[in-house]
């Protein structure tokens, strides 16, 4: 069994990826830039910080890239009431501490929309600790977050739960073994690509496979 569970928000425990991708697409909208819902799905996950250039180009970024990060803080706040926790959610979190884990969220959002997201979940309830992009230097996929992220729990042995790629690629980075889920809309193939070990349907079942292995290494 880990020592140290390192989970994801957006896509993992909230079921927010959708809306995340509207934002973004209203957001360079804004500047005239109109791009494929599906290609900035894709990049849901990875911090703003590091999207702008991925989905538009380095001209995009030098241009107007702190201006559109601010206006899709603004189009996601207009959406976030339909955002919800994943039913299984809250007993993820508490199963893992249940078992001894310690819990520590890391997500690329700002710190004040993590903090609605992590109300809806009771968070900071299960929570050692939570790091956000404002804490880091680059989001992920670096593996800023991660790496800060261990380093608060003082963990020797952990994992890291998440339903994007870029949670993977931070993973891999970090050296952190990653579980993956496909709450975000990512597929196995993609997931296995980006470095998980396994890839689950829900949480229910991450929580099963976590115990599992505990329970094989015993």
């Amino acid at each position: 069994m880990p020592d140290t569970a390192i989970l994801d928000v957006d896509g993992t425990l909230v079921d927010s990826n959708y809306q995340h991708a509207l934002a973004w697409y209203r957001a360079f909208r804004r500047f005239g830039t109109t791009l494929p819902i599906w290609h900035l799905h894709r990049a849901v996950g990875m911090g703003g910080d590091q999207l702008v250039t991925h989905v538009a180009g380095e001209q995009a970024e030098a241009e107007y890239g702190d201006d559109v990060r601010a206006a899709h803080g603004e189009e996601f706040d207009a959406l976030i009431d339909e955002v919800a926790a994943f039913p299984d959610a809250q007993r993820l979190l508490a199963g893992l501490r249940e078992d001894g884990l310690r819990v520590v969220l890391a997500t690329s959002g700002s710190s004040g929309t993590a903090e609605h997201l992590l109300g809806l979940v009771d968070g900071r309830t299960y929570a050692d600790d939570v790091v956000t992009s404002a804490d880091v230097e680059a989001s992920k996929p670096a593996p800023d977050l991660v790496e800060l992220a261990l380093q608060r729990a003082g963990a020797t042995d952990a994992i890291l739960v998440g339903d994007s790629v870029w949670d993977g690629r931070a993973g891999v980075a970090a050296g952190v073994p990653f579980l993956a889920v496909r709450t975000g809309g990512f597929s196995d193939d993609e997931l296995t690509e980006a470095g998980a070990r396994h890839v689950v349907e829900s949480l229910s079942e991450l929580l099963e496979l976590v115990r599992g292995q505990g329970r094989s290494a015993a």
